[in-house]
């Protein structure tokens, strides 16, 4: 997890919170526990992964010790066609992210299709 995320998570929650999910290797059911405590950050009942902002995976203890890898996660690469060429939409800036947002998707006819 991101060190400023996790500040910032715990600032919002009094020093400790709670993430409950599944084990991403497992399966099983978990619950990490982090705590501010005077002498550092305290993670218990597993460990917490974070691939983005929105999204949080799990690994319990066990799972661990054999493997801390995050294994079989690829993020999917989404690409949208500019100036001619395509250019993956996490290197647009704010500008054109919200002009790839305004996008509208157009279905054409079979009649208005040039078979040739």
């Amino acid at each position: 997890m991101k060190i400023d995320h996790l500040h910032t998570l715990l600032d919002n929650n009094n020093g400790e919170f709670d993430v409950k999910g599944l084990c991403h290797d497992c399966q099983k059911e978990l619950c990490v526990t982090v705590i501010a405590k005077e002498d550092g950050i305290h993670i218990d009942g597993g460990k917490i992964y974070e691939i983005s902002v929105e999204a949080f995976f799990l690994k319990c203890d066990a799972c661990f010790e054999k493997d801390p890898m995050l294994s079989d996660f690829q993020e999917t690469e989404v690409y949208a066609r500019v100036v001619g060429f395509l250019r993956p939409l996490k290197q647009f800036n704010k500008a054109k992210l919200a002009e790839f947002k305004d996008r509208k998707m157009y279905k054409l006819d079979k009649g208005m299709i040039n078979e040739s």
